[in-house]
């Protein structure tokens, strides 16, 4: 029947990553399911387990194609997500399915669907697909069983979205309008390299930005291979991988090392990561990247231990000097190389302006993304906030971190994803004022929201807790945004990434917030101003 609800389900192109969170799907889809029953109608999955592989997911785009070949056009539509998925295995069967579509992640920390679901719609974003979407912690609230009936009567959900202004509302202040402007005009002028190894990291087209659109702006793409990447790494001599090494444990940066390379970090792993950072600078010299972001995921993890350490390291200003292959010169002295994480190329962008205007206002220039990962209500001072867990496996600068790489731990990356092993960056973030934003494409234009947050500190009971039912080996920033509840951020954010960079103090961050957001308009970009204490 057309009538009847289906629901398909989509996952990793990793089976270890699929086998593992499978029974965290099934979970969840029983309830989904069972609450449209209740709600008299009939649904149905799209796509059968398939016993040999031990999971349901869809896990190729070749598979999804064959699934949506088997759907009724018109069916009404569900992806029900409790975990990280490739949108690409998808975004064509969706492009053309005629019926009404609702994507439904879980609210959890350890079986991360909204990440997945938040990467989905703005990749639907961007393709020009309606969508509707709803998320949940048990799928019995009023939210979530009042808005699948709304959808289930034909109705596209609708989400406040009161938080968001266009920047036109505001008047930027003087100082602010003239150096966004003029940093803009700049970079249309002089030009800056995107360097890209490997566009396309782990479905996420939302990621990909159109090259006519990054032009107008200045920048220009790179398109570099991590097979070269991989080549120049076995060009670092154990000496100078070593004496990285050696820098970091001389900064007092700890490394929790073992002998067996399976499950644990090894000396050998370590040094893997270090050729691989001065590898990363050599060859974004050669091109003279202004920035540069590693793919890893998809491509290199056969080959070497994970990138996430040398994106750390990339991001700070002090970092272990690296020098040309011909003569003494340092490579990018005293500054980060922005780094961004699994090629997001709107972070990129993004790191790009906030690197610009944080050293023109003299302010400690390192950025990074973070994934929203999760969140749950704790008291802070006193008071009850929603505090956001932003957690990314690679790329966060120890400037960010508490005792900065005295503070730090490398830990071995969980196996289920990275196979050849390798170490983290791990910290708490410090607390602190910061400007959050993120860059997505929407309606064939880049647009781009900007808004205040702070990042908090919590016991360290409370830290562990978070850390434990999420990804302990990974950074961790407790986040509480500024006038944006979490339903709010859940309906308007364009991605699974948040960019995040750090202030002196509240006055800064807004005078740094007017400015980015100047710079961004002026390089065309339509900008939107969410929350409140922006100072705007």
């Amino acid at each position: 029947m057309s009538d009847t609800v289906v629901v398909i389900a989509n996952g990793d192109l990793r089976l270890s990553a699929n086998q593992r969170c499978w029974q965290a799907q099934v979970q969840v889809e029983e309830t989904v399911m069972n609450a449209i029953r209740r709600a008299g109608r009939d649904v149905r999955r799209g796509h059968a387990c398939v016993a040999e592989k031990g999971h349901g997911f869809i896990d190729s785009q070749k598979y999804g194609m064959e699934v949506f070949r088997s759907l009724p056009p018109t069916a009404p539509l569900v992806v029900v997500e409790a975990v990280w998925q490739y949108s690409h295995h998808l975004l064509h069967g969706l492009y053309t399915h005629q019926g009404p579509i609702l994507t439904v992640a879980n609210w959890s920390g350890q079986w991360p669907g909204l990440v997945g679901m938040l990467n989905l719609n703005a990749s639907m974003t961007k393709a020009g697909i309606v969508y509707s979407t709803l998320w949940s912690e048990d799928f019995t609230d009023d939210f979530f069983l009042a808005g699948l009936r709304k959808w289930l009567a034909g109705e596209t959900v609708q989400h406040d979205l009161s938080h968001v202004h266009a920047l036109g509302e505001f008047q930027v202040p003087p100082k602010a309008a003239e150096l966004g402007t003029r940093l803009a005009q700049d970079l249309r002028r002089d030009k800056a390299i995107m360097g890209i190894f490997d566009e396309g990291c782990m479905g996420m087209y939302n990621a990909i930005i159109p090259d006519e659109l990054l032009h107008a702006t200045g920048v220009f793409k790179e398109r570099l291979s991590q097979s070269a990447l991989f080549a120049e790494m076995q060009q670092v001599s154990d000496a100078e991988a070593q004496g990285v090494r050696k820098w970091l444990d001389a900064k007092g940066m700890k490394f929790a090392t073992g002998s067996d390379p399976e499950t644990e970090l090894t000396d050998e792993q370590i040094l893997g990561q270090c050729r691989m950072y001065v590898a990363a600078l050599r060859i974004a010299d050669d091109f003279g990247c202004d920035l540069i972001g590693i793919q890893y995921q998809q491509g290199l993890k056969d080959l070497a231990p994970a990138s996430d350490l040398a994106e750390g390291l990339l991001n700070n200003s002090d970092r272990p000097p690296v020098k040309a292959r011909n003569n003494g010169r340092v490579l990018y002295e005293g500054r980060p190389l922005p780094h961004f994480n699994e090629v997001d190329e709107c972070a990129g962008l993004d790191a790009l302006v906030t690197n610009r205007i944080w050293t023109a206002l003299g302010y400690e220039p390192e950025t990074t993304l973070h994934d929203v990962r999760y969140g749950e209500a704790f008291h802070v001072n006193g008071r009850e906030e929603f505090v956001w867990v932003f957690e990314i496996s690679g790329a966060v600068p120890p400037a960010h971190l508490v005792g900065g790489y005295a503070g730090s731990v490398s830990e071995r990356q969980p196996a289920m994803y990275f196979r050849l092993g390798g170490g983290s960056l791990k910290g708490v973030s410090k607390p602190g004022e910061i400007v959050w934003s993120r860059i997505f494409v929407d309606g064939g234009k880049l647009k781009a929201d900007i808004g205040r947050a702070r990042a908090v500190e919590l016991p360290q009971a409370e830290t562990e807790r978070r850390w434990q039912i999420t990804t302990p080996q990974w950074p961790i920033m407790h986040t509480v945004l500024y006038g944006v509840t979490r339903d709010q951020l859940m309906a308007r954010h364009k991605s699974n990434h948040v960019q995040v960079a750090y202030a002196p103090d509240a006055a800064a961050a807004n005078l740094a917030l007017a400015a980015k957001a100047a710079m961004f308009r002026e390089m065309g970009l339509e900008v939107a101003v969410c929350g409140t204490d922006h100072g705007l």
